[in-house]
This record gives structure tokens, sequence and C-alpha cells, in this order.
């Protein structure tokens, strides 16, 4: 489908509402062939692969990697539907539908968010020591987490991204993602479908939109966190965060998954979503029987 002068890979499956995927970071649409072949049997299912992401044409050295020009992009996909959506975003997929849901509420039904790492709710891009510090006084234990991310994580891989060690760079980007134990355990099509999309931009470029708290008291639409049980405290700390600035959040953890709980635990969070939606939409009609994914 071409959405904004820009041709996008796409799946689409089954009838009835329409449901849409939206991906993170180094993933395309494969990384929700499973919840795919579970919702398809209840909803018109929608998996893409968003700008810049495989197959879809690379990323130019001239372009900048901008948040919004995705959220744009979901903008279109969904008005070619000609209604209202349920909206299913992962990590830097969440956080499109997070800032979709606040700019334009008006194309969303329900709204799932799968730990969008909202960062900027607390501090800037590139924090400086007076924000980390302030957060110490106010959040101490979301500033710390925040701090093990940086340093162990994010300013490092940065670094090797810098020198295009970009195997040491996504070795370290996973491990402060995923933690150790879950990225040593990525499939070898797993991994093949992360150096697919390793976009070097995205991580060196103009970085995620400040948050305010005002703007996201005003999301009207009922949402669900999920929250992998075994995720780096981080991301706990930013779904709480969330639980408490949206008006109709509620909060759900997936056993035995980490920050890719979808992948890690598929039926588990099939059936996290399948229940919220229709408890949020009596009149869809979805199975009692849950399918195995």
């Amino acid at each position: 489908m071409r959405i904004n002068d820009y041709d996008f890979k796409m799946v689409e499956q089954g009838r009835g509402e329409t449901l849409i995927f939206v991906h993170g970071s180094v993933s395309d649409y494969r990384t929700w062939i499973q919840q795919q072949d579970f919702f398809s049997k209840f909803f018109h299912t929608i998996i893409y692969s968003r700008r810049f992401h495989w197959p879809n044409a690379q990323i130019s050295e001239s372009e900048d990697y901008a948040m919004y020009q995705h959220v744009d992009d979901l903008a279109g996909l969904i008005r070619r539907q000609n209604k209202t959506v349920h909206l299913v975003g992962h990590s830097y997929g969440g956080f499109i539908c997070l800032l979709l849901a606040m700019k334009s509420p008006e194309l969303i039904k329900t709204l799932v968010l799968s730990e969008p790492p909202v960062i900027t709710l607390f501090v800037s891009n590139h924090p400086k020591p007076l924000e980390i510090f302030t957060l110490l006084l106010s959040r101490p234990r979301t500033a710390l987490a925040l701090i093990k991310l940086g340093r162990k994580g994010m300013m490092p891989a940065q670094k090797e991204m810098e020198r295009d060690n970009i195997e040491k760079a996504i070795e370290l980007f996973g491990k402060a993602t995923l933690g150790s134990a879950y990225y040593k355990n990525l499939s070898e099509s797993r991994m093949d479908e992360i150096f697919d999309n390793f976009i070097k931009s995205e991580f060196l470029g103009s970085g995620f939109p400040l948050l305010s708290d005002r703007v996201i008291q005003k999301i009207n639409k009922p949402t669900l966190l999920v929250l992998g049980q075994n995720s780096p405290k981080i991301f706990l700390y930013l779904q709480k965060r969330l639980s408490e600035l949206i008006p109709y959040a509620e909060l759900e953890i997936v056993k035995d998954s980490s920050h890719i709980s979808h992948e890690d635990n598929p039926l588990g969070f099939c059936k996290t979503v399948v229940s919220f939606i229709r408890k949020n939409t009596p009149r869809q009609k979805v199975e009692s029987d849950l399918v195995k994914v």
C-alpha cells in the first residue's frame, strides 16, 4: 500500500473490526506473525513493516529517522480503513501509537501499549546531570533504572554504532532491553530479523519527542499497558507512570516473558489482549475458546 509517497509491505487477513499491529525497533511485520494467526480468526488484522524497515525501501544517508513521520504513516494507514481501529504497538511502535492517541484520538477504538520507552516523560533524550539529580529526588528507583539502562546499554551501544561495530552495538542494545538471558536465547531467524532492520540513524538521529503529563492525561480511549514479567525494571516504572496518567488505563503482566512479550509468550500475550478488547467492545464477537497460537 502506498501512503505518504512511500510503499509499505503489509499482510491483511481475516474479517471484522480492524486490528493493526505496530512493531518496534530492529523488527518488521514478521514479529507479529503469531498474533495475526490468532486474531485473524476474529478480526480484520493488518501487520505492516514501518517506513525503512525490511522489506521496504531503505533509508538514505540524507534522511532522518523521525518518529512523527511514522505517526503520520500510521494515521494514513488507519484513514484508508474508513473506520476506527484497535491498535497494538510494541516498544518504539508503542510510542508511535501513544503519540497518535494524543494527536488523533478519533482514529482509535482501543489502545494496547507494550512497553513503549517513554523516557522523555522524565528527562530529555540526552539528559543533563541536573535532570538526573532532580529525578533521583522525586523518583529514585526510576532514576537508578534509567542510569543503568544508559550506562550499561544505550551509551556504549551508541559508541559502537559510531565506530560501525554493528554486531557489538546490537549485542549491547539487546542485552539492555531484553536482559542477557533472553537476548542469548534469541533464535537464528530472530537475529536475522534484527540485522535486517538495524537502522543506524534510528539510534543516532533526532530521538524521542518530549512528552507532557498534561497531554497524556487527556487520552480518553480504553488503554491496556502490557508488561513482560521479566523485563528490565525501567519498563516497569515507565508503564506504571503511564498507568497513573492515562485515565482509562489498566496494567497487565505477561508471565515468562521480557521486553518482547508477544514473542516470548505469544499465547499469554494474545489472551491478555483479546480479553481487554472483548471487555471494552462488548459487541465484538470474539470466540471464547481461545485458539492455540
